[in-house]
């Protein structure tokens, strides 16, 4: 973790918005750029996290549109929730924020 905290802080110059022992969130603007142990251990592998205002509202909602998670809506934090699913190429997508 410490050298891709440094390329995409130090380097990349994003913003650090949270960190813990396993998962760095940097802000990338529209959306967060989400480093992990348990992500990335292969080129290519990535992880985009779409910060809504309730995660379980937008989980229903893609849902029936027909959206297929991986894992429901369950909680990260004191205050956060996600939910994960995957595009077409088999890229991670997760919805983050208030449950």
């Amino acid at each position: 973790m410490h050298a891709t905290v440094h390329f995409y802080r130090d380097l990349l110059g994003l913003k650090e918005t949270r960190e813990t022992d396993d998962v760095v969130f940097f802000d990338g603007g529209t959306i967060s750029l989400v480093a992990s142990t348990a992500i990335g251990k292969q080129p290519g592998d990535t992880e985009v996290v779409f910060s809504v205002d309730h995660v379980q509202s937008a989980y229903e909602a893609l849902m029936r549109a027909g959206v297929r998670f991986e894992r429901a809506p369950h909680k990260i934090t004191e205050s956060s929730w996600a939910a994960n699913f995957r595009d077409p190429d088999g890229h991670i997508l997760s919805l983050f924020g208030a449950k």
